[in-house]
């Protein structure tokens, strides 16, 4: 195991062992013990009480987050010439087609997120194994095979998310980052969990939020009470 420096055991230190916090002082303790030199994503993890192999208990879904990500994320519109203006006056990085279509091929996955049209998405089928693996095949679940082009990547741009619980029940989420003031944190976090809340499937039963918990990159989880998230 490596050994912890001098900062990590320090930030260590101050997440009480144990102790369950309420949302308003976990999202100022997340930014206090981080050790980061980087502005570090601050990601939540919630584990849910489902049972993700059965097809009736699995929770997918897209949050748009009131204050972002705080990431500048890379969209790649695969549109037809007549949608090429309004993917790019909306912010797209990349737009195109065939030459877009071409590069995936050859295993150019440069880009967070790919916005496409209905007609198109069955080009898109044959580059499933690239694209699949990646998380970036586009899905109109999370409104990314749409018409409206513009709309879809001015909400990706502007902090919309697309989440997905994993084999263990549990859904992962950047929620922002630790320059963000506690507040916008929290709002972040909250927008999110509200959504899950509205995602429970019937068929899950007993707890459905069982944990939640709050952390930088490279410092420790913070507990949070699921109680203070309603």
């Amino acid at each position: 195991m490596a050994k912890l420096t001098k900062k990590q055991k320090e930030a260590l230190s101050k997440v009480e062992k144990g102790r369950i916090y309420n949302l308003d002082e976990a999202t100022a303790l997340v930014k206090e013990v981080n050790t980061a030199k980087f502005d570090a994503s601050v990601d939540i993890a919630v584990r849910l009480g489902v049972d993700p192999r059965k097809a009736n208990q699995m929770v997918r879904g897209v949050v748009s987050l009131p204050h972002g990500t705080g990431k500048d994320v890379k969209v790649l519109a695969l549109v037809t010439p007549d949608k090429e203006a309004e993917a790019k006056e909306a912010g797209a990085d990349f737009v195109g087609l065939d030459e877009y279509l071409e590069k995936i091929k050859n295993g150019w996955t440069d880009v967070d997120v790919i916005v496409t049209m209905p007609a198109v998405m069955g080009k898109l089928g044959p580059l499933g194994r690239v694209l699949g693996p990646r998380g970036l095949m586009p899905n109109p679940k999370s409104g990314t095979v749409t018409m409206e082009i513009g709309k879809a990547v001015s909400e990706v741009k502007s902090g919309k998310i697309d989440f997905k619980v994993d084999k263990y029940g549990i859904v992962h989420a950047a929620i922002g980052k630790v320059s963000f003031d506690a507040q916008k944190l929290k709002e972040n976090a909250v927008e999110l969990l509200q959504t899950l809340q509205k995602l429970k499937p019937t068929a899950a039963k007993g707890t459905y939020v069982k944990s939640v918990y709050l952390s930088s990159t490279m410092s420790p989880g913070i507990a949070v009470d699921t109680k203070s998230v309603n």
